[in-house]
């Protein structure tokens, strides 16, 4: 179903991604492509906390003092893995480094700044830990192999099975440096699918002979942003792509046809975020609509330094409008498996912005690493799970500085999260979900101090670290993890869907072959598809999806690693 133009619901990055290959490969005219979006970066946000003023963030996401730095979350690279991705950031230049692609720059930046993280667990009472020994038993070992050796053809067989659940037999998983590691690395959790986790431990398999020091993560320049978001925004509007934001496509209109299975859009219905008012624009049998049906940043909610973010419990404004499709045709998938579940896909996450340098160089001080080069975890001492087992409280990355290309010479910025919100701070007491910015950092302090060695404990520079802190920016996202909901395949729509004539769905809930969601590659991977099939472009012509699952080096190294 070639088409001619093309209507974008979302402007995150696998719809840039399609706009970009529409326009490169498939030699489509920029001004035949429009963006509609609440906001134009998608997940993929960072700022200076007054870029978040659009009508919609105003609306929803009141903060009492704007200053600092905000990233709702944060995005590691894999070149070997990312290869969609690498390629599109080959084909846009860097808005930061003159003469560069953006590939490059981050290549170029990433040679440079190295990642190996020698403090990748720690845990109270014993500091860093050697997080090498994976800690396996035998029948970790067996349950992992088998999850490794599935056939794809097989994959269904873990439809609607969670991970406790295919661990049922053996807790002791979840007691591993190996599951500390991989848990805060993802963000999976023990209620998350099984499907996901095999197809990570395929497509990210050699990570597991390094996850302790993460050698095989890259990083960009500066955020995520600026360094990957912004310069598509350049190129697309440098070539006469149209983005209309403050806008929510909250309905669809279908043809009607005597075979009610075919799926042709004819027109949406669009609200305005600052009036309300709605219009309808109509969808011609030339334009193809391309649709990100699922956002891990809807609902989000910011707070600041003296106020919790808030709970919003809207079901999400791209997820609403992918089940009213799935409320006409049968083969869309299943959106309340992933948006109808907030125990299993909620975060916290912050962004802490300092005036000077002295935390940094406290947290360098303990964990004895420079800044970019890992993500800390740190574990409890206290049973907090349901068996009574210890986990991991909190994690923390602490960027290369700046991370922000307009952060000052004197200022710090770091970003954490807590992946289990409604557990209870161990040094303020009340839930992560109901912590103001201050509170979050006097728990970050509290937990560096269980790990610090001393002399001269954290916890004694508090107040001058407090001091020291221009805002904390506490995020509350309820889909943060909903990718990685437990379901089945057919619980997410393909790219392309059966007797669909003009919608394609893109992003992180669109069921691929093989890719692993939660990654810029994933993302990129469903705008290609989508662009070079109204493009008329061969599929041939798409990135070669490498298979290290299939490399029997690759799998020896995994093999001895697991008896290390």
């Amino acid at each position: 179903m070639v088409k001619s133009k093309a209507i974008m619901i979302g402007a995150g990055l696998s719809n840039m991604a399609a706009a970009v290959y529409l326009i490169q490969d498939g030699h489509w005219d920029g001004k035949d492509i429009t963006f509609y979006g609440v906001d134009m970066h998608g997940a993929n946000d960072g700022g200076a906390t007054t870029d978040f003023t659009n009508e919609y963030w105003n609306k929803n996401h009141p903060m009492a003092n704007t200053t600092g730095y905000v990233a709702r979350g944060g995005r590691m690279l894999n070149y070997r893995t990312y290869v969609d991705l690498m390629d599109l950031l080959d084909r846009i230049p860097s808005v930061t480094e003159p003469g560069m692609t953006a590939a490059e720059d981050t290549r170029d930046f990433d040679a440079k700044h190295r990642t190996y993280d020698i403090a990748r667990l720690m845990q109270g009472g014993k500091g860093i830990l050697n997080a090498g020994k994976l800690g396996f038993n035998n029948k970790d070992r067996t349950l992992l192999t088998k999850l490794i050796m599935m056939p794809d053809k097989e994959e269904t067989k873990l439809d609607n099975v969670s991970i406790a659940e295919y661990f049922k037999d053996d807790p002791h998983m979840f007691q591993t440096n190996f599951w500390y590691m991989w848990e805060t690395t993802f963000a999976f959790r023990t209620q998350s699918s099984a499907q996901e986790l095999r197809r990570y431990m395929h497509q990210m398999i050699y990570e597991f002979t390094q996850i302790e020091h993460l050698v095989g993560v890259n990083r960009t320049r500066y955020n995520q942003f600026e360094s990957m978001i912004l310069p598509l925004i350049k190129y697309l509007q440098g070539q006469g792509v149209t983005f209309i934001d403050n806008k929510i496509v909250k309905d669809w209109q279908f043809k009607d046809t005597p075979m009610q299975d075919e799926i042709t859009v004819t027109g949406i219905v669009i609200e305005d975020a600052q009036t309300g008012e709605t219009e309808e624009v109509e969808v011609d049998e030339d334009t193809a609509v391309i649709f990100t049906n699922g956002s891990i940043t809807d609902s989000a909610t910011m707070g600041d330094y003296n106020t919790p973010s808030p709970e919003n419990m809207d079901y999400g404004v791209s997820a609403s409008l992918w089940k009213k499709a799935t409320e006409r045709f049968y083969n869309l998938g299943t959106p309340d498996k992933f948006f109808n579940d907030r125990n299993a896909s909620e975060w916290v996450s912050f962004t802490l912005t300092t005036k000077n340098h002295l935390f940094l160089n406290e947290i360098v001080r303990i964990t004895t690493q420079e800044p970019g080069n890992a993500l800390n975890s740190f574990l409890s001492t206290t049973p907090i799970t349901p068996l009574n087992q210890k986990d991991v409280n909190m994690s923390i990355v602490v960027h290369h500085q700046p991370h922000f290309t307009t952060q000052q010479p004197n200022e710090t910025v770091l970003w954490g999260y807590f992946l289990y919100p409604r557990r209870q701070g161990e040094f303020v007491n009340k839930p992560y979900i109901k912590m103001t910015g201050k509170e979050m950092a006097q728990e970050l302090i509290g937990q560096l101090s269980k790990v610090d060695p001393g002399p001269g404990n954290i916890k004694d520079k508090e107040k001058e670290i407090l001091d020291s802190i221009v805002n904390n920016i506490p995020v509350y996202m309820p889909y943060a993890s909903a990718l990685f909901n437990n379901r089945a395949k057919s619980d997410r729509p393909e790219v392309l869907p059966k007797h669909s004539t003009n919608l394609a769905f893109t992003g992180e809930f669109a069921e691929q072959p093989y890719q692993m969601i939660f990654t810029e590659q994933s993302a990129v991977r469903s705008g290609e598809i989508a662009a070079y099939h109204f493009a008329g472009v061969p599929m041939d012509n798409l990135v070669k999806t490498p298979r290290y699952d299939k490399d029997p080096k690759t799998l020896l190294k995994a093999t001895k690693k697991m008896f290390d």
